[in-house]
């Protein structure tokens, strides 16, 4: 069924030219669809011809009749006209408008060269038409498809929803770890890339569960399966500091087994893994059997860096050595085993000059920190997962972790004209056990069982060589020395029944039976030395708190499936048995609550689609919000709970408009989020020059108040994407300094910029973009501050064996008297030295040589200026051979 217009122009010639242009239902042109031309009484095509990226066709006729023209496209139902050519002086000029189909494509071909594919939920993309050889690793690539973003710190999103895992060929290795693989593997073995979505961690959910995810599965080129190959890069400094980059990759993906060996070691400041939490203990909220995956164990104390608004790789004087073991092996059709045994040895040196100005509430003072830190930590994790595949409708899943982790942290800190040294040493063993059964009894009726046994520990041992605390304790003017030790364990054991059911009218129904047992105890000593003779160790000071919480909950869900509308409701209910140990005081509690959420979405065509969300939650108190003395958080800031129990009420509403697809021409997404915390806990903060104690107090109504925009745009003149990104926050809440009043704070938060892209055929392309970022607090006065980002990238491909990648940057901070701008000049080049098996490369970072780098923060309290010590100049010649 269609909409056309039909019109008659004469002219004189003897063959009979039909022309036309097809749009469709938003009156855009619908490139590379087929017109076909056949006799009104035969299903035999006599003439066909495709439109052109306008949406404009021609075709010729040598006689005059009664034709069938059809107009075919991906994603439309077929368009039909009877032309009718009455003489030779008959030229039709025909416009097709198309409507949307609504049935469900099995496969179609989105252009003619099969760049990209559609085959229900996979976008299948061939990668070699968007490499230019200057991709080294697979983020490298990842970063060059249109509608992939990847962040500064290696996280992947199709569109704005971040990746659930990265396979190769149908298998994964790291999981929500995927980091350790995009940084690494190389790209060159990679032919095409698939985008997985609504997808499934658990295959046998697959049409059952109500899932948004998605995944990326990367395909091999055939020379690359089956067979051991990899590749070896070292990189040495030149006329430079002793700096180096070495990596080596060895693989093998078959059929039955499948084997991926990595290792790697540098001082350049590079991180080979992103975030290694994400790779021991990932996070999946509302997935089928994550039963577990929000349980932590938070250290109370840690020497760490932090930096806003650089990249790390500048600041990180590091020497780290890294290796990945990884298998997967199916020894019979039924069971698959998957191993990973991974070592990270990693020193890291920090360097940061601050000045802090404190005006709040009666406290008056300046602080200056001269601060070098040096952390050194090994790391190993192992982990095997089994997959037995009882029959093709059951199967059980066994997981096994196990990590442990030595850190030794020195700080050499000069606070206020005063040498203090700082040593932190601690330990962090875990051990994790989940077994999952799964059994689909019904098509599209699934049970999940559910068991999982957690237990990690993280004793901490921190001294500090100064006594800074003479206001605080006056009857120990002679200590020097401050020791502590903490006792930090967690003991988690649960079971989840999880029964899904897909009804026939296409709604889902979901109910969950559970129970959780989760025990903290955390023991810390304080101690005031005079060199090795402990003088006292204060009672407010010292911690014997457990703290154990039984659960039982029922959960439930159900989802309307209304063709194109989706509405859901989930409603959970709780009960707790709390029990809390203060040294030789218990406290019980018994409380039972309910949790809701409203949902909505909206696919309103396949341009349009609205998501919604209205959560009412309670949240149960954890160990670092209830015990009730002293713990030294810092070399000047102690930190105490409330001692009793609380739960924490808390509204949130989320509205999300998406505009076009990824893949369009054209992509919108925006959001709105607001949260109501109706009590949450806030501190009231004694604030002296040499210390800082603050004690949890419970308060009420935070809100938080977001909204964001996210538009893609290709500019087709300028063979160029576009990106717009707008973010704005706000929040209010409440604290109290030095015991006075509940001060009301309001913080703003406003980042605007855009990224500009090219996908030119030529030598040359370009990546450039810009960002500004304005903050402001609000107490009694207002407290500013703004900075500017800009990059401009570079890429130059000479034939097929150079090419020079160009990377500016520049920084400028509007805070301080004269505007302070930072430049930054990177580069790295590649020659292909011999049938793309060896190649010569010419890497430098910094090469401007900006040795340090200043930002301004504001507080609630007041203001600091901090001057960080930048990476060198260095320049490194790499060899690199693939095999």
């Amino acid at each position: 069924m269609g909409v056309f217009f039909f019109s008659l122009t004469m002219f004189c010639q003897e063959k009979i030219k039909v022309k036309g242009q097809v749009l469709d239902f938003s009156y855009e042109p619908v490139p590379l669809a087929s017109v076909t031309i056949s006799q009104d009484d035969s299903n035999i095509v006599e003439y066909y011809t495709y439109t052109n990226d306008i949406g404009e066709f021609q075709i010729i006729i040598n006689r005059i009749g009664e034709y069938d023209l059809k107009v075919n496209a991906l994603g439309y139902d077929t368009w039909s006209y009877v032309l009718s050519i009455r003489d030779s002086q008959t030229q039709p000029n025909i416009k097709a408008v198309l409507l949307e189909k609504i049935t469900e494509l099995n496969e179609v071909m989105v252009s003619a060269e099969e760049v990209m594919r559609i085959k229900k939920d996979t976008i299948s993309i061939l990668v070699d038409v968007f490499t230019d050889g200057n991709e080294n690793s697979l983020e490298d690539l990842l970063r060059k498809i249109p509608g992939l973003n990847v962040d500064l710190n290696g996280t992947i999103k199709v569109g704005n929803q971040e990746i659930e895992k990265l396979m190769i060929d149908g298998d994964d290795f790291f999981e929500s770890g995927y980091k350790i693989l995009s940084k690494n593997m190389p790209a060159y073995p990679i032919k095409s890339l698939e985008i997985l979505k609504n997808f499934s961690n658990n295959s046998l959910l697959k049409g059952v569960e109500h899932s948004n995810k998605v995944a990326l599965n990367l395909k091999l080129k055939e020379e690359s399966k089956r067979v051991w190959f990899g590749n070896i890069e070292h990189a040495y400094g030149l006329v430079t500091e002793n700096r180096y980059q070495a990596k080596a990759n060895l693989m093998n993906f078959g059929k039955n087994n499948k084997y991926y060996f990595l290792t790697s070691l540098n001082n350049i400041g590079e991180d080979a893994t992103g975030d290694i939490t994400q790779l021991v203990q990932p996070y999946r909220s509302n997935e089928p059997a994550s039963l577990g995956d929000n349980e932590t164990l938070d250290n109370v104390i840690s020497l760490t860096k932090d930096i806003l608004g650089f990249k790390a790789i500048r600041t990180n004087f590091n020497n780290n050595e890294l290796a990945s073991l990884n298998a997967i092996f199916n020894p019979s059709a039924k069971l698959k085993v998957k191993t990973l045994a991974f070592f990270n040895w990693d020193e890291k040196g920090f360097f940061r000059n601050s000045i802090t100005e404190v005006d709040a509430n009666g406290s008056n003072f300046i602080n200056s920190e001269d601060y070098m830190l040096h952390n050194s930590e090994k790391i190993f994790f192992g982990k095997t997962d089994l997959t037995y595949n009882i029959s093709a409708t059951q199967k059980l899943e066994a997981t096994t972790k196990f990590n442990k982790g030595n850190f030794d942290d020195t700080s050499k800190l000069n606070f206020n004209g005063t040498a203090t040294l700082e040593s932190l040493q601690y330990n962090n063993t875990l051990y994790d056990q989940k077994i999952v059964y799964t059994n689909k009894y019904e098509d599209k009726k699934v049970l999940l069982m559910t068991g999982r046994y957690i237990d990690e520990i993280s004793p901490q041992n921190y001294s500090l060589d100064q006594f800074l605390y003479q206001d605080l304790f006056p009857r120990l003017g002679t200590a020097n020395t401050v020791i502590q030790t903490v006792q930090n364990r967690l003991q988690f054991f649960g079971f989840n029944t999880h029964i899904l059911n897909r009804m026939d009218n296409g709604n889902l129904f979901e109910i969950q039976l559970g129970n959780i047992n989760r025990k903290n105890n955390l023991l810390s000593s304080f101690s005031i030395l005079q060199d090795s003779i402990l003088l006292e160790s204060p009672e407010d000071f010292q911690n014997i708190t457990s703290y154990q919480v039984n659960e039982l909950y029922l959960k439930s869900f159900y989802r309307w499936d209304l063709n194109r509308l989706g509405i859901s409701a989930k409603l959970d209910a709780h009960q707790l048995f709390n029990r809390l140990a203060l040294r030789d005081e218990y406290q019980t509690q018994n409380p039972f609550f309910i949790t809701s959420n409203l949902g909505l979405d909206w696919e309103i065509n396949k341009k349009n689609k609205i998501i919604a969300n209205l959560t009412n939650t309670t949240t149960n108190t954890q160990i670092l919000d209830v015990y009730e003395s002293n713990i030294l958080t810092g070399f000047r800031s102690f930190t105490s709970g409330t001692g009793r129990f609380n739960q924490l009420e808390a509204s949130s509403l989320n509205v999300s408009y998406q505009l076009g697809n990824w893949s369009d021409r054209f992509f919108a997404n925006t959001s709105f989020t607001y949260n109501q915390n109706h009590n949450f806990f806030s501190n009231n903060t004694l604030l002296e020059q040499n210390y800082a104690i603050s004690e949890k107090i419970l308060t009420k109504n935070r809100e938080f108040i977001s909204l964001s925009g996210n538009f893609d745009y290709y500019l087709k003149f300028l063979l160029s994407n576009i990106k717009v990104n707008l973010d704005y926050s706000a929040s209010n809440f409440m604290n109290s300094i030095n015991n006075g009043p509940l001060r009301n704070i309001t913080t703003r938060n406003f980042e605007y910029g855009f990224e500009l892209r090219s996908g030119f055929s030529s030598i040359f392309n370009y990546h450039l973009g810009n960002k500004w970022t304005e903050n402001t607090i609000e107490t009694n006065g207002i407290n500013t501050f703004s900075n500017n980002v800009s990059f401009a990238d570079f890429s130059l491909v000479f034939k097929d064996n150079w090419n020079i990648s160009i990377k500016t940057e520049r920084y400028s901070f509007e805070n301080f008297e004269n505007k302070k701008k930072y430049y930054f000049l990177d580069l790295d080049s590649n020659f292909i030295l011999y049938k793309s098996k060896l190649n010569l490369g010419l890497t430098g970072k910094n090469l401007l040589n900006t040795r340090s780098f200043t930002n301004f923060m504001v507080s609630d309290i007041g203001s600091s200026t901090t001057e960080y010590r930048l990476m060198p100049r260095f320049v490194l010649l790499k060899l690199g051979y693939r095999f």
